[in-house]
């Protein structure tokens, strides 16, 4: 607990992510340059206001998009899954999970819009197993095929029970750039950020079959406030 603590209290220096510094900055002065321009050039033509008004609406959803919440998970994490991301849910469904497990899995898909926050959360107390990077396609990030052809990274996380539970960041059409910060053998705590995946993307779960889910399809989550399943106890099952 107490390296968690330790750990909260350099996120909440952070109010927007360092992700986003020089799109921001880039972002202001080409609107601010371009803008100036045009009033310049035509004072008094009313299309310039608007195009004005839009401007600064683009930049609002950019400043959105790259946020940095500062979120306190306030129940016990304990066998709790929160949500690694904002989004809604797009998949809730058991599969054959192929690259890490070699077996049947629950999987919880989250898709994250232009309009939702980027960055992704650590879903569970435990240890980084593995970490891995695969390049791949750009499909649309709601759509099945994504999570096993596009690009993305996949993290392995053991419990402190011993579960296994893999979290896979996934690009969507537009994003072009997954960051993730753990590593293998880092001890990682919920409240903590996992990633980013810059522009439209999804991040998917993959649990064991008798953890209890928590959400439905099409529900709203919020990055590390949403329960998303109760893992059984492995303890309790080998006493």
């Amino acid at each position: 607990m107490g390296n968690r603590l330790k750990k909260l209290k350099k996120i909440k220096k952070i109010r927007l992510h360092h992700e986003g510094k020089n799109t921001l900055i880039l972002g202001a002065v080409a609107l601010v340059t371009f803008n100036a321009l045009l009033f310049y050039a035509f004072p008094t033509c009313p299309p310039v206001y608007v195009l004005a008004v839009v401007s600064i609406a683009v930049y609002m959803v950019l400043v959105n998009f790259f946020q940095c919440p500062i979120r306190v998970f306030e129940a016990d994490t304990e066998h709790v899954v929160v949500a690694p991301a904002d989004g809604h849910i797009v998949v809730v469904e058991e599969t054959e999970e192929t690259e890490y497990f070699h077996d049947r899995r629950k999987m919880v898909s989250i898709f994250m819009s232009l309009f939702n926050v980027h960055a992704n959360w650590v879903p569970v107390d435990g240890t980084i197993k593995m970490v891995k990077h695969h390049d791949g396609n750009f499909h649309k990030a709601w759509l099945p095929k994504a999570s096993s052809e596009n690009e993305r990274s996949t993290i392995v996380i053991t419990t402190p029970d011993g579960t296994d539970i893999l979290v896979r960041q996934v690009a969507g059409a537009m994003a072009r750039r997954i960051v993730t910060y753990v590593q293998e053998g880092d001890s990682c705590f919920v409240d903590e950020h996992l990633g980013f995946i810059k522009l439209g993307s999804r991040v998917d779960l993959f649990l064991p079959l008798d953890a209890e889910i928590k959400v439905a399809m099409n529900q709203k989550t919020v990055g590390n406030e949403t329960v998303i399943a109760h893992l059984a106890s492995r303890t309790s099952h080998t006493e």
